[in-house]
């Protein structure tokens, strides 16, 4: 019997299958490659690294679980796995692969057109075309059905006018998929970011999730084409199943910074010595590790049994709100105790600790507030909404 692994606890490794394995291997070593020693310069000075995206595409991880148009067709463990591996790296990275993949491609995958598929998914695949998600508006954030962005017929086309807010990868997106009021109802359209009367502003002064493109788009009487409007759906069933696709790649990334903080903090408390010893010896700090441990290794376990319903076809969206839920929770309270295992140490962008702590703060926001996860969570078992 050989002795568990501090790193990998109950041994979830060999859960996996031989290609699962090996797409979180080369996605670990790509972002420790390519990431690592440049995520807290990129956090630090509000930076995106673009140059990057060409590479994401190569490894076949934008869009990785869609089948077809380029795609590499993965199953949603090891989507999962990407995105652990890639959040492990600064949330930014996630959420740029994340976006592209599930909120961008995955609508135009599941209900566009085949000539809107045939013009978009390939080169977004390949990462030559970046999407974005136009959803949140400034006075509707959880509250879908109040947005307020409107898209009227006029003649063969449509008309569309509106704002939203805080959409992540809008300033350098090629095409943003953006829901509207109609008089048939919520309807997505495509809009290339070069339509007149299209404009994506930076949004600045960010505390977390520096290294994200993230932007306001205001569409003053932007005039789009029959075609641009997604066929597939109409009504929030629309826009509400591209976030639950969304959540799913969360509930694994938020882990990858909980597991880049517990192995620093492990780290650390075996190297810093105080009063004569290293700190990993002192009771307190292994309270601290073994509580970190525990939590990680369950939000493991968690995401492989959600990702085998995936993957099976009977993973219901509750089930995914309660992994985000949970699992984003876990993963402050591992950021936040690591940082008080450094000390002084875990405020400095020297370690990776406050930048994830920092960025988590997002992620416990984003694509579904706590308050909402816990509402789904509350009307599943009570029947009873409680939403307003």
């Amino acid at each position: 019997m050989t002795k568990p692994d501090p790193l990998d606890l109950l041994g979830l490794r060999e859960e996996l299958g031989e290609e699962e394995r090996a797409i979180a291997d080369t996605v670990r070593r790509f972002v420790r490659k390519e990431v690592g020693e440049h995520a807290g310069r990129w956090f630090e000075e509000a930076t995106f690294p673009a140059h990057l995206v060409r590479s994401l595409g190569e490894l076949g991880l934008l869009g990785m679980h869609l089948t077809g148009y380029g795609c590499a067709g993965t199953n949603a463990v090891a989507y999962g796995l990407a995105c652990l591996e890639l959040e492990a790296g600064d949330s930014g990275l996630r959420s740029f692969v994340s976006v592209q993949g599930s909120l961008a491609m995955f609508p135009i995958w599941k209900y566009g057109s085949e000539a809107q598929k045939e013009r978009w998914l390939p080169p977004m695949a390949r990462g030559e075309a970046i999407g974005c998600f136009g959803l949140t508006e400034p006075d509707s954030g959880s509250d879908p059905a109040g947005m307020r962005t409107t898209a009227r017929r006029d003649g063969s086309g449509w008309v569309l006018n509106g704002s939203k807010t805080w959409i992540t990868n809008g300033t350098i997106a090629d095409v943003a998929v953006v829901w509207a009021r109609t008089d048939e109802g919520v309807r997505g359209f495509l809009v290339p970011s070069g339509t007149p009367g299209f404009a994506a502003a930076e949004i600045r002064h960010k505390m977390s999730l520096r290294m994200s493109a993230t932007a306001e788009l205001v569409l003053r009487d932007v005039r789009l084409p029959e075609d641009a409007v997604l066929p597939g759906v109409t009504g929030l069933r629309g826009p509400l199943s591209c976030l639950s696709e969304a959540r799913y790649g969360i509930l694994w990334g938020a882990l990858g910074a909980a597991r880049s903080c517990y192995e620093t903090a492990l780290a650390y408390a075996r190297d810093r010595e105080q009063f004569g010893g290293p700190i990993g010896g002192f009771q307190l700090t292994q309270q601290k590790l073994v509580g970190m441990a525990l939590e990680l290794n369950k939000g493991l376990l968690l995401a492989l049994h959600l990702g085998r319903r995936k993957d099976d076809g009977t993973l219901p969206p509750e089930l995914v709100s309660f992994g985000k839920l949970n699992n984003v929770r876990a993963a402050i309270d591992i950021a936040r105790t690591s940082r008080t295992i450094l000390a002084a140490n875990g405020i400095s962008l020297e370690y990776p600790v406050i930048r994830h702590a920092a960025n988590l703060e997002s992620v416990l926001t984003y694509e579904g507030t706590e308050e909402i996860h816990t509402l789904v969570l509350g009307n599943l078992l009570t029947g009873q909404p409680a939403y307003r």
